[in-house]
Formats: structure tokens, sequence, C-alpha cells
């Protein structure tokens, strides 16, 4: 087995249960009081959780917060100071690191094949005892058709009739086509070679899945089948990832690190931001009440000190030994550590900003689209979607001159001043610092402004001098964000400008974008951002360019008719040509994609009315037991009357849930 899928059986080890919706559900992992510190600076404290079988799980937090460092850990790639990793005994886990990808000289398929050695062996081993059955006689048959019996029993259980398509479905999928199935792994992009290490993961099917950054290599589409994958995935999956759309579609457990300490909360991402907001602000209130009680404290025993009488004097001591045994609340962290920054143009546009006529573009036989036109008008926010290979940013790099149009003009409008940010960071120099970036850029500024801006950028002290060769991809990513604020540019070409960006950066650029009076053009994967600031989307698909004027979730309910509309079967892109020639036609498999849709709607919904029943039970129980109604025998008939039909309630409610998951995962 390759470094890229890392399968590991922990033996040994104690299996713990716990009670959840009704089911006895085992613990995979328990994390007990990890600590880790590197160079005497701590980034992990006393962080402590648990992972039950069929759990989704995130692990958010800021860039440097630990995450990964956690990861490895549980891995025993790396070694805490002090706690306890747990795998409960005969347990599987997966691990795809953000980094990880295949090599060798095998090809895609060839290589997830790998994965199936064991069915392959059961395949070779059933052809041989076929052979031998037809010459045998007797008790050597009986015990040959005993064999084969067995074989065919395992073979089945191990999916062994279905394990090449089910291998495709997972290629495909991930966003390989067919005609790609036979390239050698050694010829393949970085991103592609960690699709493949990621496919061969999926196919290892571990009890526990553990993802770092998943959806960095996959376009729109490969995003959406991961989910759906992962939701009806018989094991838990444990995720780090910054892509809060896909947090929101597969999480059922968010285990935050901040300041060094984990928090868990039960619900997707959208759950875990209310739920920090409401906790932040509680510490922060009773952090703010305590305080005015101690200063009142402190204020009253020095007026009976200032009496000066024996009286006052022991009735101030009292207050005070009153006050020590108070136990202070630590003031909770702000974390100011975010970068913050506005994009504000400094000129006006005309209402016409970009008018593209007749683009057309080929890299020898990639024919990415032709005769493609559409307009830009002043103060639109585009996205530009599409699947790997479409030529999304070749599109972005023809409009800003980079790249000749085979045909085609694209015609900028009066007082345009374009600014670009490019997702490979080709406009910054591998030789200069990251002060000399912005100083040869802008010679007008005085070291003390420069400074100030690349603060703004989480660039302090000698961090300045750093070369840019020695930078991260996020670092990279912050030193184009800097420029591009410094451009004052009124229309933005942006390629992926949320990549390497943790969740709170995002967020600041999403503020950002959308209160700019400028107008954007840009190519993202990821959706949540769509959704957050698009006025319009452009769908490069088929060759052709839909237009949808709205944000992502009117994408979503719009794409199926534009598309019936715009592109027909034949002239969709090859990955859809190859799935009309599957044994479902391409109605039927509308129809299909149409019920799991409204399948997994229902699914969400009853998940949502399950939780609401539990919350109104507990809430309920809290009632029950207060004081007040012990006494009162007609009040605890009414509530343990009303708990009854909430308890019948969820019991229905739970079979519904089972019944949609089975159907889910046929």
């Amino acid at each position: 087995m390759t470094p890229a899928c890392k399968l590991v059986i922990f033996p040994n080890c104690t299996i713990i249960t716990a009670l959840k919706k009704g089911l006895v559900n085992t613990v995979i992992l328990s994390v007990s009081n990890i600590n880790k510190a590197f160079h005497e600076v701590p980034v992990l404290r006393n962080v402590s959780f648990h992972i039950e079988d069929y759990d989704k799980a995130a692990i958010v937090g800021i860039n440097g917060a630990g995450k990964t460092t956690l990861l490895r850990i549980i891995m025993g790639e790396l070694s805490a100071d002090e706690g306890i990793v747990t795998i409960s005994k005969d347990k599987t886990v997966g691990y795809l690191s953000q980094h990880e990808a295949v090599s060798g000289e095998n090809t895609i398929y060839e290589e997830l094949l790998s994965v199936k050695q064991e069915i392959i062996a059961m395949e070779q081993q059933m052809h041989t005892v076929e052979l031998q059955m037809k010459t045998a006689s007797g008790e050597h048959l009986e015990q040959l058709m005993n064999t084969y019996a067995s074989l065919t029993h395992a073979y089945e259980a191990a999916n062994g009739y279905a394990y090449k398509s089910e291998l495709t479905g997972v290629l495909k999928g991930l966003g390989f086509m067919e005609s790609e199935f036979d390239k050698s792994v050694a010829t393949l992009s970085g991103g592609q070679k960690t699709r493949v290490a990621l496919g061969k993961l999926l196919l290892l099917k571990p009890n526990l899945i553990i993802l770092d950054e998943p959806t960095n290599h996959l376009d729109l589409s490969s995003i959406t089948w991961l989910e759906t994958y992962l939701l009806n995935y018989k094991g838990a999956v444990i995720l780090v990832s910054h892509d809060r759309y896909f947090l929101d579609r597969i999480a059922n457990k968010v285990i935050e690190i901040d300041n060094t300490k984990a928090t868990v909360f039960h619900g997707n991402y959208t759950d875990y931001a209310t739920g920090k907001e409401m906790l932040r602000a509680a510490a922060y209130n009773a952090y703010m009440k305590q305080q005015q009680e101690i200063k009142h404290q402190e204020a009253v025993i020095e007026k009976l000190k200032s009496f000066n009488r024996e009286k006052s004097i022991k009735r101030a001591e009292s207050r005070e030994k009153m006050l020590d045994k108070i136990e202070r609340l630590e003031k909770p962290v702000e974390y100011e550590r975010a970068i913050h920054f506005e994009l504000t143009p400094s000129v006006l546009s005309g209402n016409d900003v970009l008018r593209v006529e007749n683009y057309s573009k080929s890299f020898g036989d990639n024919h990415l689209f032709h005769d493609m036109s559409f307009e830009v008008k002043r103060g639109e926010k585009i996205a530009i979607i599409g699947q790997n290979g479409t030529g999304k940013t070749t599109l972005l790099k023809m409009i800003n001159g980079m790249e000749p149009a085979d045909n085609g003009t694209a015609i900028p409008g009066t007082n345009v001043e374009i600014g670009y940010y490019d997702q490979e960071h080709n406009v910054l120099h591998d030789e200069k610092t990251i002060f000399e970036e912005i100083q040869d850029d802008y010679p007008s500024l005085t070291h003390t402004e420069i400074r100030n801006v690349l603060a703004a950028f989480l660039f302090t002290g000698e961090d300045v001098f750093k070369p840019v060769h020695l930078l991260s991809g996020g670092e990279k990513g912050r030193v184009s964000l800097a420029k591009l604020m410094l451009s004052k540019a009124n229309f933005l070409l942006l390629d992926e400008p949320t990549n390497h960006l943790d969740i709170t950066s995002k967020e600041i650029l999403e503020t950002a974008v959308n209160n700019y009076t400028g107008t954007v053009l840009y190519v993202s994967h990821d959706r949540y951002f769509i959704n957050k600031t698009a006025t319009r989307i452009l769908d490069l698909t088929g060759q052709k360019l839909l237009s949808y004027n709205g944000n992502y979730s009117y994408y979503l309910d719009k794409k199926d008719t534009m598309e019936k509309i715009h592109l027909t079967p034949e002239h969709t892109d090859t990955q859809k040509k190859e799935d009309t020639e599957s044994k479902l036609d391409w109605q039927e498999q509308k129809q299909l994609a149409a019920k799991r849709r409204k399948l997994e709607n229902q699914y969400s919904q009853i998940e949502q009315k399950i939780e609401m029943l539990e919350n109104e039970i507990a809430a309920l129980d809290i009632e029950l037991s207060l004081p007040e109604h012990a006494t009162n025998s007609a009040k605890l008939t009414e509530l343990s009357r009303e708990r009854e039909e909430k308890e019948s309630a969820l019991a229905e409610a739970m079979e519904l849930w089972e019944d949609l998951a089975e159907q889910l995962t046929l």
C-alpha cells in the first residue's frame, strides 16, 4: 500500500459504547487531554473529544490553530506531549493529508484497482475451483463445491460482482473521464494525484475516514459527488476543511480548535457559528458582570475602611474574604490576527464595463469554448463556475490580455481599470521580499505606510523581509490581496481568491467584495463564497456559457431547466456523453437525480425535526424537575402527557429517518 492512503488497524484497545438517538453506537476514536507545544509555545491544550460509528465531524479553526497537528497526532505521525488517543479494537482508520499523492508507473485505473486485490484474488481462486470441478467427482467434488460456495459468499459480501462499476463510479465522481483511465499517474498534476489517492481511500472503506482539505483539488460537480458519498458512507468521517458549504451539508458535529483548546458543537457549520456566537456573548457578558460585581465590592470595602471604625473594618475584612473566594472568570480571548482591508476603486467606470464578442479558444484538440459572448455591467459581482479543464482561468487570462484568443475580442468600457488576482500568484516575483513586492509597485508609499498595509495582512516584524519563494500558498495569497487592495482598480478579475484562506479570512474577503463599489468577475469553487457575493453566475459547460441572474442557491434551483433548454445530450461535455451510453438513458438519469434530491431534502427535514423534538423533550425534563411543580399534580400530569406525545412523535420520526437513510444508501 502506498503512503498516499494510510489504512491502520489498532489492536488491543477498549471498545467504548454510547447512547445516541436510541441506538447504541461504538466510540471508534477517543481523544483525551492532548497537549502539544512547539518550541515551548502551546498549540493544543487538554483537547478531548470522541467520534462514534456514524459521526460526520468537522475540525475547524483559523490557520495555525493546530488542526493538521491534531490529525497527525491521531494517526501516530506526531507524538503528543501528554494525553491519549484510543482507537477501538479491530477498527480501521484511513487518512489522507492535504499534500499526499500517489506515485509510480500504474495507470489511474490500475492504481485504484490495487485496492481490490483481495477481491481479484478471490475471483481467480473461484475460476481455478470452477476448472477443477469440471473433472472432479465424489468426495473431492463435494469438497470443491463447499469451497466454491464459501468463496462466492465471501465474494458477494465484499461486493465482488460490482467492484468494477464501483471503481469506475468513484473515478468519474472525482472528475476523471473514461478516456483518462489509462493515463500513467506519473504524468498527472499534483491535484490529479491527490484525487487518485482520495479515490483509493474511499474504495478501502475504513471504519473511520480522516480527510485534510479534501475539496482543494475538486471542481463543483466532484465536490457535490463527494458530499453525497460521505453523507451516505456507512462509517465515521473526520474532516478538516474551510469549505463552509461542504461542512454545512455533511457535518453533524463540529470540533473547534480555538486558542489551543477544543470545544465540541453538535450540528453543522451554521449551527456551530450560531452556537459559537451565543457562547462568546454569554462568556463576555458573564465576565463583564463579574467584573462589575468585583469593582462594586472593592468600592464598598474601600468605603468601609475609610470609616476607620472597628465594626466597619470587620465588615470590610469579611467582604474581602468573600471576594477572595470568588472563582475569577478569564476574559474571553478575541482573535485579532485576521486580515482586514477594504477594496476601493480610484475612479468610477462607465456602466458598460466589458463586452466579450465571439470568444473562441482551443489548445490543440482540446476545444474549450466557441463563439462565446457576454457583457458585464458596472457593480455586478459575477462568478464563473464549471468543471476543471473547461477554461475558466483561461477566460480570465484572455480578458486580462495574458492569453491570446483564437477568435473574438474583449472590449473594456470607459475608465475601466483592471486589477488581477492570480491563483498561481505569477504576479509575484520569487527573488523579491514581501516588502519589495509592495515597494517596487507603489514607490510613493513610505516605509511606515508599507508596514501598515502588510500588518493588515498579518505580516509584521522581520516577516516582511521573507523572500516570496519561501512563502506558503496562504502567505502568497495574502501578499497578492495586499497588492490588489493598493491597486485601486474598478474592475477586479479574481482567480480562486479564497484558496488557502481560513474561514475568518474568507468572511472578511466576502465583506470586502460585497462593499466594493466597483465590478468583480471571479472564478471560484467556494459555493458559500459564491452564495454570499455573486449577483450573477456564468456556468462554463458544454463549451457554452449559461447565465443565471442570482447567487448559487438560485443557480441550483434553475440549473436543470437551463441545461435542458440550452444543452442537448449530444452537445454536453464528454462526461455527459459517457453517461448517456450507460444503462439508463438521459431522461431516466434526470428523474433519478430529482428523486434523490427529494429524498435528501426529506432526510434533512426529518433530521431537523428529530433535533427539535429531542430539544423539546430535554426542555420538558428540566421543567418536570423544577421544585415548584413537585406538589402540583395537575401540572405534572400535563407535562408528562406532553412528553409522552413528543416521545411518540420522536419514535415515528426516527423510524422515517432510518427508512430514508436506507433508501439513500441503495
